[in-house]
């Protein structure tokens, strides 16, 4: 099938196949794929805004059993820095919060075996009873599928009362790449992506809304990448027709900075500029269904995330007041509330700050 028949498909919003998803990410060039994202983009999102949120990562623990060769975050049980996030510390963070304007928290860490489920149904209710307004954009499918095992539960069942407990959203966290070759290799005890579509599956059947992510650049075939973006896809579409499901896609490229992934395999993050741009512009074709595509700014810096709003991104994500995954493997990107809408306007863009359903906020 010649490109301009795929660009014609596109436009009209038909859904590719795996293979036409290869071929046009394989052997289309970018400046192509970036004109037609950037349709996309006007189709799905009218206009010259650009969304960007201000919230704060803290990880609730770092201690985890899942050891992912990609992560220098987490530590074992009983070894040096392992920490629990304690209530006075979760108070200082969250008044900082409130201080700079925001009001979410992305709750986020291991997968520590010491912690059920009563543990976080407490913490949330705790952190709520303090801060009513706060918003508690928490955890994420790895951890939903541990805790209905450790407590055997049902993921429903889990989803539910952490619902009742306060979860606002669920992050899209821990899809890595939905392939389980690749899964094996860099998150063999993290959650398969059958269990990782099926919390959110649930999620969405509880009106919950999520995020879906892909961290990319590492050992995954572009196939598999494509396989991914359709599987995400294909998932959003079973979502009952008035139901969140997934509001936003963020793609980010793996940082190798002293992982084992790259100590003990030898795997360098293959990321570069153009890839990126590409990435952002093939999941906008192919999320034909999902509104907002997410540059993560964080990883790729000024330069490659302007340039993204360019080829189908329309939002750059939060000026993380705190971020400490990522970091830890040399993502040093950091930008504060003046700055992040500075980018956006020297980009030919509005910025407009939002919440974590995508609505505007004064």
């Amino acid at each position: 099938m010649l490109l301009e028949e795929l660009y014609e498909k596109v436009l009209q919003l038909i859904p590719l196949d795996v293979d036409e998803g290869v071929a046009l990410y394989t052997t289309a060039p970018v400046e192509e794929l970036m004109f037609v994202a950037n349709k996309l983009r006007q189709l799905h999102n009218p206009g010259n805004n650009v969304g960007w949120i201000i919230d704060r990562n803290v990880n609730i623990t770092n201690i985890c059993f899942s050891q992912c060769s990609f992560c220098n975050f987490c530590r074992k049980k009983g070894s040096s820095g392992a920490y629990i996030t304690s209530i006075d510390d979760y108070k200082l963070k969250i008044e900082e919060l409130y201080s700079l304007g925001g009001d979410q928290l992305l709750l986020q860490g291991g997968m520590n075996p010491d912690l059920g489920l009563s543990f976080y149904i407490d913490l949330f209710k705790n952190l709520k009873k303090l801060y009513p307004s706060l918003k508690l954009h928490a955890l994420g499918p790895a951890e939903i599928v541990y805790l209905a095992k450790k407590e055997r539960l049902s993921f429903s069942e889990v989803l539910s009362q952490l619902i009742k407990a306060g979860l606002d959203s669920l992050p899209g966290a821990g899809a890595e790449i939905l392939s389980d070759r690749v899964r094996k290799i860099v998150s063999p005890a993290k959650a398969t992506s059958e269990e990782w579509l099926d919390v959110m599956r649930e999620a969405h059947k509880l009106n919950l809304p999520t995020s879906a992510t892909m961290m990319f650049g590492h050992v995954e075939t572009s196939r598999e990448r494509i396989e991914h973006l359709i599987r995400i896809r294909d998932l959003q579409a079973e979502k009952q027709e008035n139901h969140f499901g997934f509001i936003t896609f963020i793609p980010w490229p793996f940082q190798d900075e002293g992982t084992v992934l790259l100590k003990k395999q030898g795997v360098r993050s293959s990321y570069n500029g153009p890839d990126y741009i590409r990435m952002i512009a093939i999941s906008r074709i192919l999320l034909n269904n999902i509104s907002n595509i997410q540059a993560s700014i964080l990883t790729v810096g000024k330069e490659i995330g302007m340039l993204s709003l360019h080829a189908g991104a329309n939002d750059l994500g939060s000026i993380m007041i705190e971020e400490n995954v990522v970091s830890a493997a040399g993502a040093n990107n950091r930008f504060n509330a003046e700055e992040m809408q500075s980018v956006i306007k020297e980009a030919g863009f509005v910025p407009g700050r939002r919440n974590q359903k995508y609505e505007l906020v004064k």
